[in-house]
């Protein structure tokens, strides 16, 4: 038995090793994985069959599920040429307006009206209240859709809106709203919703369900207003209940001809999760009105995109800074090219603010996030711990960009999820925001180079420790 464990284990190593020296993308990643194979037997190799490969030149990983996904082309809109909007007068902004299209095959559009949420509850409220003058549709997807009050009340609604006529559509995702099983998800269909989740993971599809997760959050009512951001359906951003307290999170309102590009990212994601249904998808957009003033652009992107979008909207936004960077995320976790560009962007005197809670929901990540401090204090990078915890995924680049969505700054949602967020080109929403960030800085607690210098061994070694999962956080 020892001798079959023993060649089992060396051919494990041998065939993983040779894996990472073909398809690695970065020596330190690929080092870092071949000691966890050679320390951590058999089961080194099977993590990085799991979770290390390289999805975007193994090509197992391009065919099936992805290659289906690719190949889809989902109907045009042609009357929606009038929203297009160019800069001519900033080449830079024109530049990553180029960047998004090329990576999201969608183009910055005017005519907008977007309304930030800056919580929980005022989420909900809004949310709720546009649900109930649904009059055709309502479609939902959700990375978490948790037991509680919440779901409850969006059950209780969607069953009188049903009896109304409206129809109903949900999409989760599997493992994040792996509560939903049974009883639950079952109460939904038994009053007529069509529900699906998102990549459930079986034993044939593991290496494509396991990995990748479905991390958007959009709803489209009536292809006439939707709602996207980092709001999950959790009773976490109503009532307290943890030491963390009650969350905190942003999410945006949408109406005008952003309304179709983000709708189509929902119909395509449940033309697959249903297993491609029988409806016709250009039955449910429409041509879009002038409902604002507000120049928008959707970024999405996922695992089987060729670039990593997020990542790369978020670079692009900060080759464009002058004079400022706001960032608000709860896990700033990101790769060596994000951090090596925000350090070479605050060395050239760009004033750099870091929000991130003092507490987390995850230590793991927490660690791995605080690892990277002592080199962004450096370079002048201002960080700033908040009491209360908060779950938005905010950018804010000088006095006209700002993103807002699903997308962390992780290698999670840089290369493994699906993300999406809305990158807004408009002064008066950028004020708000960085009214609102500095508002919370001035209440929270600024990290000095000198005192996190003086952080514990030990504290430093849980740092260095989360810090090599962090592909895996």
């Amino acid at each position: 038995m020892k001798t079959v464990i023993t060649i089992l284990y060396v051919l494990t190593s041998v065939w993983a090793i040779g894996a990472i020296i073909y398809h690695g993308r970065r020596p330190s990643r690929s080092i870092s994985w071949a000691l966890a194979i050679i320390t951590l037997p058999i089961l080194g190799a099977v993590l990085y069959y799991l979770f290390g490969m390289n999805r975007r030149k193994f090509k197992f990983f391009n065919t099936k599920e992805f290659e289906k996904r690719n190949k889809y082309t989902p109907p045009k809109i042609s009357a929606q040429e009038k929203f297009l909007t160019h800069f001519d007068a900033d080449i830079r902004k024109e530049r990553l307006n180029r960047l998004i299209k090329a990576n999201s095959n969608t183009t910055a559009k005017t005519g907008n009206k977007i309304i930030p949420l800056q919580d929980g509850e005022e989420t909900f409220n809004v949310l709720f209240k546009a649900m109930e003058e649904a009059k055709n549709f309502i479609h939902v997807q959700y990375y978490i859709l948790e037991r509680g009050t919440l779901l409850d009340k969006m059950l209780e609604l969607f069953e009188r809106k049903i009896k109304e006529g409206v129809e109903v559509r949900i999409i989760y995702d599997f493992l994040g709203s792996y509560q939903l099983r049974g009883r639950p998800r079952k109460k939904f269909q038994d009053v007529g919703v069509k529900i699906y989740p998102i990549m459930p993971i079986r034993l044939k599809n593991l290496l494509f369900s396991l990995n990748f997760r479905n991390h958007r959050k959009i709803v489209i009512i009536d292809n006439k207003v939707a709602f996207t951001g980092g709001v999950n359906v959790s009773d976490k951003y109503i009532k307290r209940e943890n030491e963390l307290g009650k969350w905190k999170d942003t999410h945006l309102k949408l109406e005008g001809p952003i309304v179709n590009d983000l709708h189509l990212i929902f119909l395509k994601d449940y033309f697959f999760a249903s297993n491609k249904e029988d409806f016709h998808i250009a039955d449910y957009l429409s041509e879009q009105q002038t409902a604002g003033d507000v120049r928008a652009q959707v970024v999405a992107g996922g695992p089987d995109s060729k670039h990593p979008t997020i990542m790369q909207q978020y670079i692009g936004m900060m080759n464009q800074a002058k004079n400022s960077i706001c960032i608000a995320n709860p896990y700033f976790v990101p790769g060596e090219a994000f951090l090596q560009s925000l350090k070479i962007t605050a060395m050239e005197g760009v004033n750099i603010s870091l929000l991130v809670p003092k507490k987390s929901d995850s230590k793991a990540a927490k660690f791995a996030m605080f690892s990277h401090f002592e080199e962004l204090l450096q370079v002048g990078v201002k960080i700033y711990l908040r009491e209360d915890f908060s779950h938005s995924k905010i950018m804010i680049v000088d006095d006209d960009l700002v993103s807002i969505g699903s997308g962390n700054f992780d290698i999670r949602s840089f290369e493994l999820n699906y993300e999406t967020n809305i990158l807004i080109y408009n002064k008066e929403i950028n004020t708000e925001m960085t009214a609102e960030f500095q508002k919370i800085c001035d209440k929270s607690e600024p990290v000095t180079l000198e005192r996190f210098k003086n952080r514990t061994i030990w504290f430093r070694f849980l740092e260095g420790l989360f810090k090599f999962f962090k592909p895996l956080l």
